[in-house]
């Protein structure tokens, strides 16, 4: 005689089999799902409003400008000539071009100090494993402060070098945890295996543990991107000459400071430009690399951040 087993009922919504709600959880009533959208559509257009003035000043003629006062929220009389500027070979697009190559050479960099160190720490039992796990846990509460660092770049002769804005900030702890907790994650049973099949620490590295890690490599190269994409502190610390600063450095003197970039004074002075919308042009170029990798990246995130920090 077969048992017969009640299975709890499986509500259709839109053609699409929903999964049963926990006995603790209330069904949405309309005035919820109306509150939270609402609440979401707000906290949306609190986020993409600034943008679109941003956006819609940065390509905005002088005069538009000057009949709205400031800054431009309906777009009228669209020009790219602020860009056309600023991409014409001054000191914008050299500091344009050289956030581009510090990001790259950076990032790679600090990657491949983060997952040799990740990987060596995940291997429980390796030579000093725990003393060193405990000294660069050491490292995220208690640092040697800004003369010490200060001081220790200049000594190097790292001042007035490319090498100042990657290598003082090249390894953050938390990634190197991160990565760790999700490498302890791979099966061991695997890695073994390799093992006797003669692969060595290098081999099993770039050939099982990294293809198994794309989504927590996806996550840490972003953080990395982004913080040498945005970083400027160390640029104005160990930069003297301002024809070596990135472009978030010509950001601030732009929009803060007041400085136009050199060669659009004169332009801006004579009216062909309006400076208003060459600080929202340079904004928007400091923007877009961010704005345009991270959708990619998105997808990466709950799977990699949570499976790090939660695993070892």
């Amino acid at each position: 005689m077969t048992a017969v087993i009640d299975k709890p009922p499986v509500r259709e919504r839109s053609g699409w089999a929903a999964a049963p709600r926990p006995a603790w959880e209330e069904e949405p009533n309309k005035a919820s799902l109306a509150g939270k959208g609402l609440v979401l559509t707000l906290a949306c257009l609190g986020i993409l409003f600034p943008l679109w003035i941003v956006v819609v000043t940065s390509v905005s003629s002088r005069k538009t400008i000057d009949e709205a006062g400031g800054l431009v929220m309906v777009p009228k009389g669209i020009t790219l000539v602020a860009y056309k500027e600023l991409l014409s070979g001054g000191q914008v697009t050299r500091a344009a071009i050289i956030s581009v190559l510090v990001t790259l050479v950076g990032t790679l960099f600090s990657m491949a100090v983060s997952v040799l160190c990740a990987y060596g720490l995940s291997r429980i039992g390796s030579l000093g494993h725990r003393w060193l796990l405990m000294l660069l846990l050491a490292t995220m509460f208690f640092s040697a402060g800004l003369i010490p660092t200060y001081l220790l770049v200049q000594s190097l002769g790292l001042t007035d070098s490319y090498l100042a804005l990657i290598l003082p900030s090249a390894v953050s702890v938390f990634n190197i945890l991160v990565l760790r907790g999700f490498f302890m994650g791979i099966s061991q049973e695997l890695i073994d295996s390799a093992r006797i099949d003669g692969a060595g620490d290098f081999r099993i590295l770039w050939q099982i543990v990294m293809p198994l890690s794309r989504a927590v490599l996806a996550v840490i190269t972003l953080f990395y991107a982004v913080g040498y994409w945005s970083a400027w502190f160390n640029a104005s610390l160990y930069l003297n000459d301002q024809n070596m600063m990135p472009l978030q450095n010509v950001m601030i003197q732009l929009v803060q400071k007041q400085e136009a970039p050199v060669g659009l004074g004169q332009a801006i002075k004579t009216g062909q430009l309006s400076g208003l919308a060459v600080q929202m042009a340079v904004m928007v170029l400091a923007l877009l690399p961010v704005a345009v990798l991270s959708p990619f990246v998105q997808r990466h995130f709950k799977k990699g951040m949570l499976t790090g920090a939660i695993k070892g």
